[in-house]
């Protein structure tokens, strides 16, 4: 790849472009953004060459070209871009909803080009920003790509093995079921563990709880300290997948409650061995 442009470097989008240096697959890396401040201090930290505030300047020449951006502004990023993006640049984005990204290419583009790939790595933390951005972040990590029915292979191919170059085991999906896949094991998580901290952070006693949480409740509610702006959009645009899986889990919250005041010791034990063969299984 000669050059790769980035539009949002923070610590998705920086971590990757330090794992494409790490591996050399990258020539050059071209950052774009509205804060100058912060494309400053990628520059400055070496994940980018140089940086344009103007986004058709940034993708104009680009070989790829990936949104890593909030889901909300993705239209408006791609309505910038119009006229600017090559006939064979390649667009991707690593946004956490894909349905929503699709509407939003097409809507800002006016189009969807049949180079572009929608992408998500499954990785992250809950810190933001390009200072926590590294180049192992996507080692032995998943990429979900989900190629369009329309889409043109090579492209594809070649947005995989950019991302197999950082590091990482990429696999391919369609877009609903990405969606659908992704709100019961991630969207739901972040939820509650901000609803927890947001419910107990209410009660009189909120002084006193927090300063006995043990490490079991650090560990949970850690998401809670994920970007609040890229949850709300996150929320907003895979909203009828979240929706389900909330009733989902709403319900089985009533049969935790029941065997509790119930005193179902017995029905308490299966629930609890049912949890720890499954993650033990899939997480052990």
């Amino acid at each position: 790849m000669e050059r790769l442009a980035i539009v949002g470097v923070g610590l998705i989008g920086g971590s990757l472009a330090l794992a494409l240096r790490r591996a050399g697959y990258c020539h050059e890396v071209v950052g774009a953004g509205r804060d100058r401040a912060s494309l400053q201090r990628a520059l400055d930290m070496g994940v980018i060459d140089r940086f344009e505030l103007d986004v058709c300047s940034a993708v104009r020449g680009a070989d790829v070209v990936v949104l890593a951006t909030p889901v909300g502004v993705i239209e408006s990023v791609c309505r910038s871009m119009r006229g600017c993006l090559g006939d064979t640049s390649i667009l991707t984005d690593v946004g956490s909803v894909k349905a929503a990204v699709v509407q939003a290419v097409e809507a800002g583009l006016g189009r969807l080009p049949t180079h572009f790939v929608p992408g998500h790595p499954i990785a992250g933390r809950e810190r933001a920003g390009v200072e926590a951005a590294e180049a192992d972040l996507y080692q032995g990590r998943r990429v979900i790509l989900t190629p369009l029915p329309e889409g043109d292979v090579t492209a594809a191919l070649a947005v995989k093995r950019m991302w197999e170059a950082a590091g990482a085991q990429v696999e391919n999906m369609p877009v609903a079921h990405h969606d659908e896949v992704l709100a019961a094991t991630s969207h739901l998580p972040h939820l509650l563990a901000y609803t927890l901290v947001s419910s107990l952070s209410r009660l009189d006693e909120q002084e006193e709880i927090f300063r006995y949480a043990a490490g079991g409740f650090r560990d949970f509610t850690r998401i809670a300290s994920s970007d609040p702006v890229m949850w709300r959009d996150i929320c907003l645009h895979n909203r009828d997948d979240i929706v389900a899986m909330l009733r989902h889990f709403r319900g089985d919250l009533d049969i935790l409650e029941k065997a509790i005041a119930g005193a179902d010791g017995d029905r308490l034990l299966t629930l609890f061995q049912r949890a720890k063969q499954t993650r033990d299984r899939f997480c052990g």
